[in-house]
């Protein structure tokens, strides 16, 4: 199994999003923190430098099922060209309710926000929650 290189880290996910730059960045950062805890019930982890993640679930690679390991159900990085969501679009579900959440783009494996103020939060708590409902990949059949 080849390991993941992001990890769970003890960082400090508050004085981390009290890092963050530019300013209206950090500020979109707490108030994202705010919304998946309320969301998930969760406390976040720092995923390496730089991903806050809520909850956990195991994932198998579709591609390669001996590539497997650990990924937060779902989280964010506020990132200083645009906030990334994760976990939103993995399920068909959070799939058909995407085109609801307002100005996005896409990327492999998560959705890119310039500003928390362009989408809608009440779509945005419904992806939450199904990514945070996210059970285990299951086992490759024999």
């Amino acid at each position: 199994m080849t390991e993941n290189k992001t990890q769970p880290t003890d960082a400090d996910v508050a004085d981390y999003l009290d890092s963050v730059t530019p300013e209206k960045r950090r500020e979109d950062g707490i108030a994202l923190d705010r919304i998946f805890r309320e969301v998930t019930g969760e406390e976040p982890v720092m995923w390496g430098p730089s991903i806050v993640g809520y909850g956990r679930y195991h994932y198998r690679s579709p591609v390669n099922p001996r590539n497997h390991g650990e990924w937060p159900a779902t989280g964010f990085s506020p990132r200083k060209s645009q906030l990334s969501l994760y976990g939103l679009k993995d399920l068909p579900e959070g799939a058909k309710l995407l085109p609801e959440l307002g100005k996005y783009t896409e990327g492999a494996g998560c959705v890119y926000v310039r500003r928390l103020d362009n989408i809608d939060e009440a779509v945005l708590r419904r992806l939450i929650a199904i990514a945070a409902a996210r059970p285990d990949d299951p086992e490759p059949n024999s």
